[in-house]
C-alpha cells in the first residue's frame, strides 16, 4: 500500500477541496452553537449530511480519476512518439560511439534503410566520422554540411545527457554516470542553395580590357588602313562580350569597360578567355599582332569595389607583360594566358618620366636606402650600385643594404670594399639599415617586387617612402603603397632600366668604371651574354655603360669560374632526363661549392642548346630547400609553370623554391605540374 500511486501538487489540492470546505463548515457550526443551540443543531445535521455525500463521492471517484490520468499520460506519450516518428524532418538517435539506435520514418526514407538500422552513421555519411561528433570533452553540439544523392543537407548534432534524465528517475542511480546520446537532425537546404547560387550567378562583375600594343600595331600598317584595323578589333571585342550577354563600352581609343554576370565569368574561365588568342588573328597587313589584357573584379561588397578590383587586376595584367586575363576577388587572384613575350617599347618617354619622378623623391629626402632580394645576384647588386650613384650625384647620403654576400656577387662587392674612393658604410647590414631609417628616408627596392623575398622586409614598414624598380612580372603579392613603381617586364634586366634612368636623372651624369662594370655585368648575366631577352634598348643601355668605362674583358675576368664549378655544370647537363621529348630535367649536385644555385641556373641555360628542348629545369638541394631554375627560349612560358609551384619570374627565365621535400619528390611534383598544364592547354 505504501508504494501505491498518489496524487500531489495542484491536482491533489483540487480533489480534496470539498473536504477542506467541510472542515470550514464544522468551524462555522461551532460558532453558530455559541449563538443559538437550535440553529447549531440544524447546521450540525447539514454538516453530517455534507460529509457523508462528499466522502462517498471522493472514495468512489478517486480510483476512476487516477485511471483516467494514467490513461491520459500513456496516450500522451504514445502521441509524442507517433508525432516524432511521423515528423517530416529526418531525425535519428545515436549512441556515444556514433551508432544509430533509433530513426524516424523521414530518416529511413532518406537513407533507404528499413526500421531498426543499427550501423554506424559513417556507413551512411562517410564524411561524418567519430571525431566530428559531440563528445565528453565539452563539445555538446556540432554542425556540418554534407551532400547525399545530389542534395545538400545541414547535419546538426546535439548531445543528450543520460545522467540528467536518470536523476529524475526513482529506478536508476545516476551518480558518476556520464553516458549520453546524440540527436541528429538533417535539414535539406538544396533549394536554398540553388536560390542563393542563382542570385550569385546574376550578380554583376566589372571588367576592363586594354589593348597592349595599340600604338605599335597602328604604326605597322598603312595610314589609310588604320581605321579598318581599329574597327575589326572593336568588333571582335564587342561580339565576344555580347556572346556572354554582357555590355561593352569603349572608354578610350585602347580601353574598354565591360559589365558581365558572374555566371558568364565562369564560362569565360572554362574557355580560358579565348578572346586573348582570337584578337591576335586580326591581320590586315600589320606586321605586329595585337594583344589585349583583361582585368575582372567580382564578389566585392559593392559595384564600386568590383570596379576597384578590376582596376587592380588590369594593373597586374599589364605589370606581368600583358596578353593575359586576371580575375581578382577579395580572397584570390587568378591568371589566364600570358603566353607571348611582351613587345619592347621603342619610346623612352616612360623611362624619362620615371627618372624625373625618382629625382624629385630622392632630392626631398636626407637618406637613401637601396636593397634588392635575398641571395642577391649580379643584376640586383648592379642596379643597387646605379641607384647609389644617382643619390651621390644628387648629394644625398646613401647605403646599399646587404647582409649576406653570395659568391655570385663577391667579385663585384670587392670592387667597393676597402676602396678609398667610396665611403666605408656604402654597404650596411639589415640591422644597421633599420636603425638608420627615419621619416625622411626613401627606400629604393630593385630587382624584386615581392615584399617577402626582399633583403630586409622589415624596412618596408619603417620607410614611408618606397620606390620599386623591377623587370620581373608582378604576382599576387606586391609591395603596396609604393610612392613610385616602375615595373617593366619587357626589360632584359633591372640594370638596363637603371642605366636608362641614369641618363635622365642628371644632365651629363658621370659614373665610375667600377659602377659601369657592375651594371654591365647585370645586363650580361640576365641576358645570358646577350642571347635572350635582348632588344634595341638593351644594346643602347650597354653602349651607354661602355661609353662610361665598362670593359668587356674586365667583366669577363670577374666571372670566370674554377674547374670544380665547370665540372658540376657539365655533370648536370650530362645527366639530364628528356621528359615528354621536349623538357630537360636534371639535378645539380654541387654541395661542396659555395653557390650551387648559380651553377644550376647556368646548367639550365646550357640545356637549351640541345636541339628539340623547349624548356629546361635544374633542381638544386641547398640549405634544406630545393631550388628549381627554369629556362626556355620562346615556345614555353616557364613563368606560369613556376608560379603554379609557388615561384615566379619571366616567360623564359623563372625559378621556385620548395621546402620539406626531397629532390626526387620535387621532380615528381614538377612532372605532374607539366602534365596537368599540358592537358589543360595552359602551356
Amino acid at each position: 500500500m505504501k508504494n501505491r500511486i498518489r496524487l500531489k501538487g495542484r491536482v491533489k489540492t483540487y480533489i480534496k477541496f470539498c473536504i477542506y470546505l467541510g472542515v470550514l463548515l464544522c468551524a462555522v457550526d461551532a460558532a453558530v452553537f455559541m449563538i443559538d443551540l437550535k440553529a447549531g443543531a440544524l447546521l450540525t445535521g447539514f454538516v453530517i449530511f455534507y460529509f457523508a455525500i462528499t466522502l462517498s463521492l471522493y472514495f468512489y471517484n478517486k480510483p476512476l480519476l487516477m485511471n483516467e490520468l494514467i490513461s491520459f499520460a500513456t496516450e500522451y506519450g504514445q502521441i509524442q512518439k507517433k508525432l516524432l516518428r511521423e515528423l517530416d524532418l529526418p531525425y535519428a538517435l545515436l549512441d556515444d560511439g556514433g551508432k544509430v539506435i533509433w530513426t524516424n520514418a523521414a530518416f529511413e526514407s532518406l537513407v533507404h534503410q528499413p526500421r531498426g538500422y543499427k550501423k554506424s552513421i559513417s556507413s551512411l555519411f562517410p564524411t561524418i566520422t567519430r571525431d566530428r561528433l559531440p563528445d565528453d570533452n565539452g563539445v555538446d553540439e556540432a554542425q556540418y554540411e554534407l551532400e547525399y544523392e545530389g542534395n545538400e543537407y545541414v547535419a546538426k548534432f546535439r548531445k543528450i545527457s543520460l545522467r540528467d534524465m536518470a536523476e529524475n528517475s526513482d529506478m536508476i542511480d545516476a551518480k558518476g554516470y556520464n553516458g549520453f546520446l546524440i540527436a541528429l537532425y538533417l535539414y535539406d537546404e538544396t533549394a536554398l542553395h540553388l536560390a542563393l547560387q542563382e542570385v550569385d550567378d546574376q550578380s554583376l562583375a566589372v571588367g576592363m580590357i586594354y589593348l597592349d600594343n595599340y600604338e605599335e600595331a597602328l604604326e605597322s600598317v598603312e595610314e589609310v588602313r588604320r581605321s579598318l584595323l581599329i574597327a575589326l578589333i572593336d568588333r571582335k571585342v564587342n561580339k565576344y562580350i555580347s556572346g556572354f550577354d554582357g555590355i561593352c563600352k569603349k572608354l578610350e581609343k585602347d580601353k574598354f569597360l565591360v559589365i558581365l554576370r558572374k555566371k558568364s565569368i565562369s564560362q569565360l574561365q572554362e574557355s580560358r578567355f579565348e578572346l586573348l588568342e582570337d584578337v591576335k588573328t586580326v591581320n590586315i597587313g600589320n606586321e605586329m599582332a595585337v594583344t589585349i589584357s583583361m582585368g575582372i573584379g567580382l564578389d566585392g561588397l559593392s559595384y564600386a569595389q568590383n570596379y576597384e578590383f578590376a582596376r587592380n587586376a588590369i594593373d597586374l595584367a599589364l605589370g606581368r607583360g600583358g596578353d593575359q586575363a586576371v580575375i581578382k576577388t577579395p580572397e584570390s587572384i587568378t591568371y589566364y594566358g600570358g603566353k607571348s613575350q611582351q613587345v619592347e617599347k621603342n619610346t623612352r618617354v616612360k623611362a624619362r618620366v620615371k627618372a624625373h619622378a625618382l629625382r624629385e623623391i630622392i632630392s626631398g629626402k636626407d637618406l637613401v636606402l637601396v636593397m634588392g632580394h635575398r641571395m642577391p645576384d649580379v643584376d640586383s647588386f648592379g642596379a643597387a650600385v646605379g641607384i647609389y650613384r644617382i643619390a651621390q650625384t644628387l648629394e644625398r647620403k646613401a647605403h646599399i643594404v646587404l647582409s649576406d654576400v653570395t659568391p655570385a656577387i663577391q667579385p663585384m662587392v670587392d670592387l667597393f670594399r676597402n676602396n678609398p674612393e667610396y665611403e666605408a658604410d656604402m654597404i650596411i647590414n639589415n640591422q644597421a639599415a633599420i636603425e638608420a631609417a627615419n621619416n625622411n628616408t626613401v627606400l629604393v627596392v630593385v630587382d624584386v617586387n615581392k615584399p617577402a623575398i626582399t633583403e630586409c622586409p622589415e624596412l618596408l614598414r619603417f620607410c614611408k617612402s618606397v620606390v620599386v624598380l623591377d623587370h620581373h612580372r608582378q604576382g599576387s603579392e606586391t609591395i603596396e603603397n609604393a610612392t613610385l613603381s616602375y615595373v617593366e617586364p619587357y626589360a632584359s634586366s633591372t640594370c638596363e632600366m637603371v642605366s636608362e634612368i641614369l641618363q635622365y636623372t642628371y644632365d651629363n651624369i658621370k659614373i665610375r668604371t667600377e659602377e659601369a662594370d657592375c651594371m654591365y655585368s647585370g645586363i650580361m648575366i640576365d641576358t645570358n651574354n646577350f642571347l635572350s631577352k635582348t632588344g634595341v634598348r638593351t644594346f643602347e643601355a650597354a653602349a651607354f655603360l661602355r661609353r662610361n668605362g665598362a670593359d668587356v674583358t674586365r667583366v669577363r675576368k670577374l666571372f670566370r669560374e674554377d674547374a670544380l664549378e665547370y665540372k658540376a655544370r657539365a655533370d648536370a647537363v650530362s645527366q639530364a632526363e628528356i621528359y615528354r621529348q621536349c623538357f630537360a630535367i636534371s639535378i645539380c649536385t654541387a654541395d661542396d661549392l659555395p653557390s650551387p644555385t648559380v651553377i644550376g641556373a647556368q646548367a639550365a641555360n646550357e640545356l637549351l642548346n640541345i636541339r628539340g628542348i623547349k624548356a629546361s629545369f635544374v633542381l638544386t638541394d641547398y640549405q634544406g630547400k630545393i631550388y628549381i631554375s627554369a629556362r626556355s627560349i620562346d615556345e614555353v612560358n616557364v613563368q606560369i609553370i613556376m608560379e603554379r609551384m609557388g615561384g615566379g619570374g619571366h616567360m623564359s627565365t623563372a625559378a621556385c623554391q620548395m621546402e620539406g621535400v626531397g629532390v626526387i619528390e620535387a621532380i615528381g611534383v614538377l612532372k605532374r605540374t607539366i602534365d596537368t598544364m599540358l592537358e589543360n592547354h595552359e602551356i
